[in-house]
């Protein structure tokens, strides 16, 4: 495979995109579903990164036979579904062989509607794209379902109704994919339970080799490129887990190491705090009170 050009290619139009696809014209400037079947799409444009200007959803279904999932490859093949927002920075994989769907929304075709306020609650438009949302037949059947009402929409006359009618199929399409990544996060637990056991224990090594001396306290975004995970995946599979994202984790694992070191060492409240990676001691005690109910001193001298 030829390296990719490093320069990403910005489209900024739904029109634009059509026309690097090879497909026909979209039937509305604001939003389009295309069949990735029809594409004929030049080599040296897929050895290039993309930066859309517009959502995009992609239902696709390998011929490979396996969907990669971090580090992993998992046999569920009936489909996958994939979601990015505007301005992330896409790839392609020119090897790859998929069948399927693709809906492109424009932000300025639900810019009037609650969803371009709604549509930052679902948290998959910023997982990467191994953490594809894989699909039961029967789940694949009902996705379908709502693309196919959504391209028949498209091909119908247009009148006042029919963006209204449009925005109400993705909100339901976005919901039903909310749902089902909750289902996965469930038949998956054995995959869940693991990456949970190993972030426990990069956290557990981040404290103990004293890494927070050197780069400050642990954060979200330094757990999930330990564990090649996406930081809102990391959070929405933990949360399902554990009832906690992963900045709760953190905060629990700096209150159980804050506790060590109250009890068993003679350091000042102070010298706590930066040897857990705190700027501040009062972001410290802060911190301390909120989940103890009592401050770090206090909770010092009532073992003395």
């Amino acid at each position: 495979m030829e390296k990719k050009d490093n320069a990403p290619l910005k489209i900024s139009s739904i029109s634009e995109l059509h026309d690097i696809l090879q497909v026909p014209k979209p039937l509305h400037p604001l939003i389009s579903l295309v069949d990735n079947t029809t594409m004929s799409v030049n080599k040296e444009i897929l050895n290039r990164n993309f930066v859309l200007n517009f959502y995009k959803i992609s239902y696709k279904f390998s011929e490979n036979g396996k969907m990669g999932y971090g580090q992993g490859y998992y046999d569920f093949n009936e489909g996958g579904m994939m979601f990015t927002a505007p301005n992330q920075i896409l790839s392609t994989d020119e090897e790859a062989e998929y069948h399927g769907y693709t809906l492109f929304i424009h932000p300025d075709f639900i810019r009037n509607y609650p969803l371009a306020k709604n549509i930052k609650i679902y948290g998959f438009f910023s997982y990467d794209t191994n953490e594809a949302l894989h699909l039961s037949d029967k789940e694949k059947k009902l996705i379908v379902g709502l693309l196919d009402n959504i391209n028949g929409e498209l091909h119908t006359a247009i009148d006042d109704i029919s963006q209204d009618v449009i925005i109400s199929y993705i909100e339901v399409l976005l919901n039903y994919s909310n749902r089902f990544y909750k289902r996965q996060f469930i038949t998956r637990k054995t995959v869940s339970n693991d990456l949970l056991s190993r972030m426990e224990k990069i956290l557990e090594n981040y404290f103990e080799d004293q890494e927070t001396l050197q780069n400050g306290l642990p954060t979200v975004e330094f757990l999930a490129s330990r564990l090649n995970l996406s930081p809102h995946y990391l959070s929405d599979m933990l949360r399902n887990l554990t009832g906690q994202n992963a900045q709760q984790h953190i905060h629990e694992k700096l209150i159980e190491k804050a506790k060590e070191y109250l009890t068993t060492t003679s350091l000042s409240v102070a010298e706590i705090a930066y040897q857990l990676g705190f700027e501040h001691s009062q972001s410290f005690n802060k911190l301390f009170k909120k989940k103890m109910n009592i401050t770090p001193l206090m909770f010092k001298q009532s073992f003395n």
